[in-house]
This record gives structure tokens, sequence and C-alpha cells, in this order.
């Protein structure tokens, strides 16, 4: 890591910890904070979504089709090359306190720490904010993708008011075709093909959820992403939920008084295929989702942990005398093992499911890096990874 980086994370045996948030460094905190199961790939991102650096939520080996422009063609040059794409982004929860977003760049931050633990496979956010009209909030969110249930991710979302009655309005979206950073690259024809990549096929809401299937315009691969959420609060509150061709908002709104919680846990299931029909991936996201909901929180929680207590006995490797390389060989293992866990013969790209890196393509890295460590700790990960090849 950069010096700079480096010092912006605290040093200890098992997490990685972030005590202060440097938006000059949400980039390469949004890589580390990345959550993966091979399968699914969240960013660290912020759940309110913005700020952001690279907003990105990838399925294994789901891409789109994109022009390859030369100044000069010649025989042989292929034409097109494939990309990752940002799938469906089913992470943001956005909050308004009394009308007022909570947005980090307003207002007054009092307190902002984020915890990667690699035993427990989840990444913890605590954030203490006072809104730009003087009321105070506390919010706490773990996020997870799970490594047992593969196409399985879940977030829970916890916020209270601090110092005097606030209506709370608390939005979590399913969000396709979403605004990206500009790519650095001179041809139009490239950044045309990966703008709205998604074309609509079916969006649907019920009381407390929604489903979104699209699929791209040029590789015609089909996703479909869902979302139900458990709620507990005051009495009184509200949820209604509403979907549109690329958009699925579940709304609560309630009344809170101080140190009263609102608790929002909100589960998600990605699916996607290139021969599988519209009504059968629609499906396939909503039975998963109700296995996740008939498992619950504590039960993905449990799983997770259990996975991993496991993966760690073989796995892990003790450094005497450098604590900052300890930490750094269990954080390398864990991005490793993120990488490949449920690939389950996909490839397992140089980037893993961290971000757009390299287009998402596969290189040496994997048997460099990956089937080395996968062969000894994962032997079956490492097999899928070799009968892909």
């Amino acid at each position: 890591m950069s010096p700079d980086l480096t010092r912006a994370f605290t040093v200890e045996p098992w997490v990685v910890r972030e005590p202060n948030l440097d938006l000059e460094q949400l980039g390469q905190a949004e890589s580390v904070f990345a959550l993966s199961n091979g399968h699914i790939g969240l960013r660290g991102n912020l759940d309110e979504g913005e700020p952001h650096e690279t907003p990105g939520t990838y399925l294994n080996s789901f891409f789109e089709i994109r022009p390859l422009p030369y100044a000069e063609g010649g025989y042989g040059y292929p034409e097109s090359g494939q990309t990752i794409i940002n799938v469906t982004n089913g992470k943001l929860i956005r909050l308004l306190v009394e009308d007022e977003p909570f947005d980090l760049r307003y207002g007054t931050l009092h307190h902002h720490e984020r915890v990667l633990d690699l035993q427990a496979g989840t990444l913890t956010r605590e954030v203490e904010w006072e809104s730009p009209a003087g009321r105070m909030v506390k919010v706490r969110s773990v996020r997870m993708v799970s490594l047992t249930q593969r196409a399985i991710a879940a977030i829970r979302y916890e916020v209270e008011v601090l110092d005097a009655p606030a209506l709370l309005v608390v939005q979590s979206e399913l969000v396709a075709n979403e605004a990206l950073p500009a790519r650095d690259d001179d041809d139009p024809r490239v950044e045309a093909a990966l703008t709205d990549p998604l074309v609509a096929e079916q969006h649907r809401s019920d009381d407390t959820g929604a489903t979104l299937v699209h699929q791209t315009r040029t590789s015609g691969l089909r996703v479909a992403a869902a979302m139900d959420h458990e709620v507990t609060g005051p009495e009184g509150l509200k949820i209604s939920s509403e979907a549109t061709e690329d958009i699925g908002r579940t709304t609560v709104i309630a009344r809170l008084e101080p140190g009263q919680p609102l608790s929002i846990v909100k589960y998600l299931a990605y699916g996607w295929s290139s021969r599988r029909s519209l009504s059968a991936i629609h499906d396939q996201v909503r039975a998963a989702l109700a296995a996740a909901r008939y498992t619950g929180w504590q039960g993905l929680l449990d799983e997770q942990r259990e996975y991993l207590d496991d993966f760690w006995l073989t796995a892990d490797i003790e450094i005497d005398g450098d604590a900052e390389l300890q930490q750094a060989v269990r954080l390398a293992i864990f991005h490793v093992i993120q990488a490949g866990a449920r690939a389950e013969r996909r490839a397992i790209g140089a980037k893993g499911l961290t971000g757009p890196g390299y287009d998402g393509h596969t290189f040496w890295d994997t048997e460099t890096f990956c089937l080395q460590l996968l062969s000894h700790v994962a032997p079956e990960a490492a097999a899928d990874a070799l009968r892909w090849r």
C-alpha cells in the first residue's frame, strides 16, 4: 500500500479498520472493503451511494461487448472485446432526516468508522452525523456477501436519532444503468457501447421488495436482481414499494424518539444466464431470496462465520514480529478466497470482483497467485478454476 493509504487503516490482527473517512482515498478504500464470493462482487461504496469514486456491483463473467477501435485497421485485428459491466446496484440505502438527505459532504460528521472483519466476513460501518439543520443521527450498517448461499448478499441498516424526535425516510433501492465516471478512452464509440448497457425486460414490486430483469444490448446476457426487507421499529411506521424499468424502491417512513432504533434487513439475490428464459431467471432469484429469508439475518452471519472458521484453520499464516505484515497477508488471503470461493467453473478475474480493472479479464495472475493458494486451502475452488481453463 502507499504510505497515505497505510495511514488510513489501523494495524490489527484480524480486522482492517478505517477510523476516519478520507474522501481523497475513497477509491482505494472501495477496493479494500469490497466483498465477494466469486459469483457476486460488491465494491465497498458507501450505503447512500455518494460520494463515490467508482460504484460497482459485479457478477462473475457477466459482460458486454464493446468495439476495439484502431487509428488504422489491419487484417486479423479484433473488432470487439468483452468488458465486465456494473449490474443492478442493490447496495443503495438512502436516508432523509426531516427532509434533509444523509450526505457526508453536508452537515457535520462527528464520527465515521468502517471495519472489515476477516473472520466474520462482514463490513461494518458506524456514523454519527449532524444535519445542516442541527439534527443528530447515528447510523450503523453491516454488509455481507454470503459464501454459503451463492446468490445472496445482505445488509442490516440501523438508524437512531440522538437529540430530538424526528421524521425519517429510508429508501432502499435497486438501480440499473447507474451513472458511472467517464472511462479513460478517446473513442466515443466505446463510451456509447457501455452507457446504459442493460435493456429492461421486467419489473415487479410487492409490499416489501422488488425484482428487476434486464438483458445486455449486444452480448444478450440476462440478469435478474431481487430484494426483500425485514423492518422493525416504532408503531405506525409505513412500508411501501414500487418498481420502474431501471429502479426498484422500498420506502420506510417512521417517526423516532431519541434512542429508539429503526432496523432494516435487506436481502439481495442475483442471477444471470445466457440461455435461461426470463421467467426462469426471475423465479431463480425469487427462490434464492426466499431461502435467504428462511435462513434469516443471524443465520446468514452464523453460516458465514462457520465457513471462515473452517477456512482459517487451514489457510492462516502466522507471522511473528511484524504486525503490519501479518494483517496484510491475512487480507490478501481473504481476498483470494473471496475471488474464488463460489466462482464455480467461471474465471477468476485479475482483479477478482473488486472493480472493473482489466475489463474483468483473467490473466496469469490466476495461476501465479490464486491457484497455488486455493489448491492448498480450498481445493474444490481450485478444481473449478482448472475446469474452466
